[in-house]
């Protein structure tokens, strides 16, 4: 069984965009998703390659740091 690897957010804030969708091919740093603190735009990039297995959270969701925000299947 292969483990899939979680994207967690660094900071509290808003989600501003996802920029990749569920099911896509992503490349290790690739850009998944923006999040919107303290009037700062931060990408959450993936961790490693795969497929974007589970996108946890919606544009203008709020989110705590570490939450997870997506799960990537290597």
């Amino acid at each position: 069984m292969t483990m899939e690897i979680e994207l967690e957010s660094e900071v509290a804030g808003v989600v501003l965009s996802l920029t990749a969708a569920e099911g896509a091919s992503v490349a290790e740093g690739d850009e998944v998703m923006v999040i919107e603190s303290m009037k700062m735009e931060i990408p959450v990039l993936a961790t490693s390659g795969g497929t974007l297995a589970a996108v946890a959270v919606a544009e203008g969701d709020a989110v705590a740091e570490g939450q997870v925000l997506a799960r990537i299947r290597p």
